[in-house]
């Protein structure tokens, strides 16, 4: 299981626009038809990593909750699905349902996106407020498979308590930590 921190793309970048697939709906949607009132988690993520796997339960629970509050959720997944069969687009529909994902889950097949962004893992999270500059990048909590610590989704959580409340996010952020995203070899 590699380990590969986020690259933490600079506070206040402007999120990166896109049209991708939604594998649950099969309809295609760009950012701005899936952006929050309030704000919008971006989130990097993909069927087979144990990170991913691990805190799949605390991202269900946060984008239940936080959705009602005006906080959209996305989900992207950019691995090579030739080399990672497991990623393929009729897998992420088939995972987006046993995990009871109640946000889209977009297909990035040329990882045009994910090089947008800067993403260099999974999960790799990002924050955009109402106007879509970037305030939060990075884990979601201390949690990894193995160590013991308990999900709570914390990080993020108090990123997107401080949007709500009008409130400065706190710059001390830290990287995101799991598996590379899987890049198509030129």
């Amino acid at each position: 299981m590699a380990r590969t921190p986020s690259n933490m793309l600079p506070l206040g970048t402007k999120a990166p626009d896109f049209e991708l697939l939604d594998t649950v709906s099969d309809k295609t949607f760009s950012l701005d038809d899936l952006k929050g009132n309030k704000a919008t988690v971006v989130m990097f993520i993909c069927n087979h990593c144990p990170f991913v796997i691990h805190v799949n339960p605390i991202i269900v629970k946060l984008a239940k909750e936080y959705q009602e509050k005006g906080i959209a959720f996305v989900a992207i997944s950019s691995n090579d699905v030739e080399n990672y069969p497991q990623d393929a687009p009729h897998l992420m529909k088939k995972k987006a349902e046993e995990e009871n994902y109640t946000f889209p889950y977009l297909y990035d097949e040329t990882q045009e996106v994910a090089k947008a962004y800067d993403a260099a893992c999974t999960p790799d999270f990002y924050l955009f407020d109402g106007d879509m500059a970037l305030v939060y990048r990075g884990q979601l909590d201390d949690s990894r498979p193995g160590n013991g610590v308990p999900l709570t989704g914390n990080d993020l959580k108090n990123a997107m308590d401080a949007v709500l409340q009008g409130k400065h996010v706190d710059a001390d952020q830290k990287p995101s930590l799991g598996c590379n995203i899987k890049w198509i070899s030129s």
